[in-house]
């Protein structure tokens, strides 16, 4: 599913216009956006939870040269599904 196509099922699930759906899935992503921006984690009940989770530093190399190069840390936005969810699609 699409954002778009998100918007359109969520206008017509809720008897909103296309543009007040629109605001309403916008705001709920920004809102999630921010959080994770501010380390903090997004739990959506019967759904799951986003959180960042951090990757430690590594060694790797590279495909073209063989050389042993290091990977810095970094964080990445990260997905837990509920056990609501797990259990629907099971």
């Amino acid at each position: 599913m699409t954002k778009n196509e998100l918007i359109e099922k969520v206008a017509k699930k809720s008897n909103l216009t296309k543009r007040a759906a629109q605001d309403a899935v916008n705001a709920v992503f920004n809102l999630s956006r921010d959080a994770l921006v501010r380390g903090e984690k997004v739990v959506i009940t019967g759904f799951g939870t986003f959180l960042i989770r951090s990757r430690a530093a590594r060694r790797g190399r590279n495909p073209q040269t063989g050389e042993t190069i290091q990977i810095p840390q970094k964080k990445t936005p990260g997905f837990t599904a509920g056990k609501t969810l797990k259990r629907l699609i099971k």
